[in-house]
């Protein structure tokens, strides 16, 4: 296992190169069914991020407006102006998704915490998986369109807000993220595979372009629809 996630890492550009570097922007181009299903369609098309790499916080802008954006981490979010003025505030925000389902509505401040955990993962994996806390086995290999891909399976630590504590993911012979399956435990823990591809490298980082996101059925697979979620990713900077 220590192995298969020390060559994925060089793959992906290696440790001493991601540590050389704290903030990562980026535009992103969204859609699928999730978003109006929550009742914000729309709201997050076209949006810019930013994220800080060693530690979880990650901002969205514009936000629904384009003199708002977001600032999250685990513990709050915070809806602000441009000008850093705070519109709204939610503490534990976990915690008020409790009860919630695939087809629950989310409050603005919730879409913000759904968002700012996830992409936060999507963009530091697989170099968070080294962190402290944080535990893996690898399962045997999976065969998919042809092609044979190594999985570990990853136990989070308590302290990184994710979508569930236990998620497996999948390396092509390259070692590069290909697949990624987990249970999205604030929306009644709908189950997930996540799809990346045009991997591109930037500033020597490599990084999957295209996001798609469908639900999981028990044996593995998918239908091709729903598409629950699509991102474009483009313009990344390291910093």
């Amino acid at each position: 296992m220590q192995k298969l996630l020390e060559q994925v890492i060089e793959a992906h550009g290696g440790m001493a190169r991601w540590k050389s570097f704290n903030t990562l922007s980026a535009h992103l181009k969204q859609g699928g069914i999730v978003w109006p299903l929550k009742g914000k369609g729309g709201m997050l098309d076209e949006v810019n991020i930013r994220i800080k790499l060693h530690q979880p916080w990650t901002s969205h802008s514009p936000f629904g407006d384009a003199q708002r954006r977001t600032a999250v981490t685990p513990d709050r979010v915070a809806i602000e102006t441009t000008a850093g003025a705070l519109v709204e505030e939610l503490k534990e925000p976990r915690a008020s998704f409790a009860g919630h389902q695939l087809d629950t509505p989310w409050s603005d401040a919730q879409l913000a915490y759904f968002v700012g955990y996830a992409i936060w993962n999507y963009f530091t994996v697989p170099f968070t998986l080294a962190g402290e806390g944080f535990s893996a086995v690898e399962l045997s290999p999976w065969q998919e369109n042809g092609q044979t891909l190594r999985r570990l399976q990853v136990t989070f630590p308590e302290h990184v807000a994710t979508h569930s504590k236990v998620q497996t993911f999948y390396f092509s012979a390259d070692g590069l993220l290909r697949r990624h399956d987990y249970d999205v435990d604030i929306s009644g823990g709908a189950p997930a595979v996540h799809y990346l591809s045009g991997h591109t490298s930037v500033q020597g980082i490599t990084f999957p372009t295209r996001h798609l996101i469908y639900v999981r059925d028990a044996d593995g697979g998918h239908q091709p629809e729903p598409l629950v979620v699509s991102i474009d990713v483009s313009d990344i900077q390291l910093a």
